[in-house]
């Protein structure tokens, strides 16, 4: 006797037919035409021959299942059983598709068993069946599922009540719960279910260390399974004896919730944990028609939209957040009962569904990310470029094919830096501008517009500081002015110019390089964090205005880097900084990913404990502030050529507190 499948092909089916093949039994795949590679790949991936699985050429949506006569008569009294897989597993296909596949596809396969007189039909349905039953939904349950609005739920509680009413064959069924990686391997061919919130919990772990406290959600219990628990234990089922007419819950007896599960996955991906979780039920006093009401302000949607679509969740998925049905398992748990077969622990393979889906499914991975990918070919400017951050930064972009607009004060510079970046094939445009005069600033856009007709990035690099204490600056009022003269209203300059063009083509990024100091509130730097401030709370305003015209920002909170514009603080050679090279890294990241800040770890926290508690950042500040004193040339002495002695305490202070300014 032989088997036939349908959905052989499939995530399930392939595992499937690797048990089945095991029993030594001929294997008949439903095949399209369209679809024969995936067969020969399947047979590549078993090692069997075209013999030992048979393609039979058909579709799930004709009557029949399309199967020539000559094929039916092969296979007519010789199907021991008929697998059922094939389905449409999709929350987001229309509900005309699923109709014609879920439902009238198993008709089409109930009408073929019997043609075949196949000796029993095994229906893969899903706990969907089961629509949003609020409870404890029993293997014996049907007719009880409730909320079946959603086409999906509706189309699969179809399918298996097609089953129970017209098919004359003996049956049997299998409703797996939400259907996850192999629990060895991870393998899996499609993001689905948790795998929605995979990129957020990427996400976080990229911006914050992994001992950091998050709050999440709390959630309904999600029924989670590895696809080799499912494969095997239908495989095992179908082959029990007397168990024709039944229905099995192929689900976790002990579910976990959502942010138990969030969790789980945030530690096999070394992601921050959800050390506070929010229940929505506590929500429950607020009357339907204003939480409905609040849901659908067009603000709330936009926002929601935004979330959602940056971190990949589809909004479909949200429905299922709450979701409020158990399952229970115990006709499934009898006939495995010394099987050996049984539902892993997630804990036990999550580790591995993450692993895979990083390397393998992760969408970022085909996605062009590259630098050369973002900007060639695109008009790009940047301030301060012939020397430190700046010049590291031409140099990637020029590297990267972009049409690179180099600005600086000193012509001659200006030309050996030009002249370099074309000997290495760079197409690279020269402009010199003093960018703390409003007229020159001016004249740079105009001078660029008129060369380029647009702008696609600008990096607001230009900038000077100032290291020296309050109490040696009172009688110093033009260093507050000159910062900000350059770093505020020279970069606010270049914005208001390079914006009109960049909204009227609906593109634009502009990166703004801004200082950790913003950040840390950093004492001795008052003159230069103030102007930066300034610039940050201008880009931040800028972009909510921007916000619906894809013209953004990117704020890099930049750490301490070794440049010429420390080079006086001789104190800094002894402390750890960024080369320009790493810092222009930074700026390249900007570009290609556009988020809206850049900091590093350190700087987020110490933001962080201003914000909860401002006394103890004072102090901790204050401590580096009286740790390092004013250079020579700040308190007006003759620096001469002796580098200043560094203890170690400041060594080891300024090695714990890396890359913040002293």
């Amino acid at each position: 006797m032989s088997y036939f499948v349908t959905g052989g092909t499939g995530f399930i089916g392939r595992f499937l037919v690797e048990r089945l093949l095991d029993r030594g039994e001929t294997i008949y795949l439903l095949m399209q035409e369209k679809s024969m590679e995936r067969y020969h790949a399947l047979l590549e991936r078993l090692g069997a021959s075209e013999e030992e699985v048979v393609a039979v050429t058909g579709s799930l949506t004709e009557a029949g299942l399309g199967i020539s006569d000559t094929d039916l008569a092969k296979l007519k009294g010789n199907i021991k059983h008929f697998y059922h897989l094939a389905a449409i597993y999709d929350l987001n296909a229309s509900a005309e598709a699923q109709q014609a596949v879920n439902v009238e596809g198993t008709r089409n396969a109930v009408n073929a068993a019997e043609a075949m007189q196949a000796g029993c039909f095994n229906q893969v349905s899903s706990i969907a069946a089961a629509g949003l039953y609020r409870g404890t939904f029993r293997e014996d349950m049907f007719s009880e599922a409730t909320k079946l609005d959603n086409p999906y739920l509706k189309t699969k509680h179809d399918s298996e009540k097609l089953v129970r009413e017209e098919c004359k064959v003996p049956f049997r069924i299998y409703r797996p719960g939400m259907v996850v990686g192999h629990s060895k391997t991870g393998e899996i061919d499609k993001i689905d279910g948790p795998y929605y919130f995979f990129k957020m919990l990427q996400k976080i772990r990229n911006a914050l260390p992994q001992w950091v406290p998050t709050v999440g959600i709390e959630g309904g219990r999600l029924n989670i399974v590895p696809v080799d628990f499912v494969a095997d234990a239908i495989d095992y089922i179908s082959h029990a004896p007397g168990e024709d007419g039944g229905c099995f819950h192929l689900t976790d007896p002990d579910p976990h919730k959502v942010g138990e599960i969030l969790n789980i996955f945030a530690e096999a991906g070394h992601a921050p944990r959800m050390a506070m979780r929010i229940d929505s039920r506590m929500f429950g006093f607020i009357p339907g028609a204003i939480r409905n009401g609040l849901k659908n302000m067009p603000p709330v949607k936009r926002i929601t939209n935004a979330l959602l679509g940056d971190f990949g969740i589809p909004s479909s998925a949200m429905e299922f957040i709450n979701y409020p049905t158990r399952f229970d398992s115990r006709e499934t748990e009898r006939v495995l009962k010394d099987s050996g077969i049984e539902v892993p622990r997630l804990e036990s393979y999550a580790p591995a569904i993450w692993d895979y889906w990083e390397r393998n499914l992760d969408p970022d991975l085909h996605k062009d990310r590259s630098l050369k990918g973002t900007v060639e070919g695109k008009v790009c400017v940047i301030t301060g470029a012939t020397s430190g951050i700046g010049l590291a930064t031409a140099k990637q972009l020029a590297d990267a094919g972009a049409i690179t607009c180099i600005a600086a004060r000193t012509q001659e510079t200006l030309d050996e830096v030009k002249h370099e970046l074309e000997a290495a094939g760079g197409n690279v445009w020269a402009y010199r501008c003093d960018f703390a005069n409003m007229e020159n600033c001016d004249e740079f856009v105009q001078a660029v517009l008129a060369d380029h007709g647009h702008v696609d990035y600008l990096i607001n690099n230009a900038g000077r500081s100032i290291r020296r204490s309050i109490n040696l600056s009172f009688d110093r009022f033009h260093d507050f002015e000159r910062t900000m003269q350059l770093n505020y209203f020279g970069s606010l300059r270049l914005i208001m110019g390079f914006a009109p063009s960049m909204l009227e083509r609906r593109k634009g990024h502009i990166v703004n390089i801004s200082s950790i100091g913003v950040l840390t509130n950093a004492p001795r730097f008052s003159a230069y964090v103030a102007s930066k401030s300034a610039l940050d709370a201008f880009s931040r305003c800028a972009a909510a205005e921007f916000s619906d015209s894809n013209v953004t920002f990117t704020t890099i909170n930049m750490p301490l880097v070794r440049t010429p514009m420390i080079g006086p603080t001789k104190i800094y050679d002894s402390v750890p900084t960024l080369t320009p090279e790493e810092a222009a890294d930074l700026i390249a990241e900007a570009i290609i990913y556009r988020p809206k800040k850049i900091a590093t770890r350190l700087g987020t926290v110490t933001q962080v404990l201003h914000a909860l508690a401002p006394k103890v950042g004072e102090i901790i500040m204050n401590t580096g502030y009286k740790m390092f004193p004013d250079s020579a040339a700040a308190q007006g002495k003759d620096q001469g050529a002796e580098k200043p002695k560094v203890s170690t305490e400041q060594v080891a202070f300024a090695a714990i507190m890396s890359g913040i300014h002293w």
